[in-house]
């Protein structure tokens, strides 16, 4: 079996020698099976293998940072309802995230082994890889949050009358969405994950805010 990324073993103590053990034949490709399945629940799913590795997509990536910031900031000092519901909006997803992570470890091999270049970008991706291990990713709190920022924009009043700041984060939020899969952060599961997660928190604080008057 080709495993493609070796941070696996960063996380998972025994995972080099497992690895050996299925190379020198000391232990069946069934018997390693089981242990994988056990071990890490893997979201891959097959159009992943279809999307190519871009290394450019690591600029809208680490541009969320900053973006995230200053949505939150933006709310913060301009309008308190808008911020209470972005927070409401960003903290209980990360929080759902965090539960699923704990009650379901996952993880994912998407990331190539090596870059056939080099350049600034791939440098970033070197730097982005070496701190974040390719675990706990589902769902995508990249894209979820990006949606959430995204959102607060377009509902509020002053911002959603500036049609150039509605345009320019509608751009960096489907750049960042593209980016977790172009650079092999998320996988495409994830990411419809986040999708589903983020309608329904949406829904939910329309329903809360917004009581249906009889």
């Amino acid at each position: 079996m080709d495993i493609k990324n070796a941070q696996i073993a960063t996380f998972i103590p025994d995972w080099n020698k497992v690895n050996e053990e299925l190379a020198s034949g000391l232990m069946y490709e069934d018997k390693y099976q089981v242990w994988l399945e056990d071990t890490l629940k893997l979201f891959n799913v097959p159009i992943d293998d279809y999307i190519p590795f871009c290394e450019y997509f690591v600029i809208p990536y680490l541009l969320w940072f900053p973006f995230v910031g200053w949505g939150i900031a933006y709310m913060a000092l301009h309008n308190k309802t808008d911020y209470y519901k972005l927070c409401a909006f960003l903290f209980t997803g990360m929080t759902i995230f965090l539960i699923i992570s704990t009650v379901y470890p996952n993880g994912q091999y998407l990331r190539p082994t090596y870059f056939t270049h080099h350049n600034l970008c791939t440098m970033l991706c070197e730097r982005l890889y070496a701190g974040d291990t390719p675990t706990n990713l589902f769902p995508s709190i990249h894209v979820y949050n990006s949606l959430g920022i995204y959102l607060a924009v377009t509902h509020n009043k002053k911002l959603r009358k500036n049609k150039l700041v509605c345009l320019l984060t509608l751009i960096l939020t489907v750049s960042i969405i593209l980016a977790t899969m172009f650079i092999k952060q998320h996988s495409f599961f994830d990411v419809c994950c986040a999708f589903v997660l983020a309608a329904v928190m949406y829904l939910s604080l329309i329903h809360i805010s917004e009581p249906t008057r009889r």
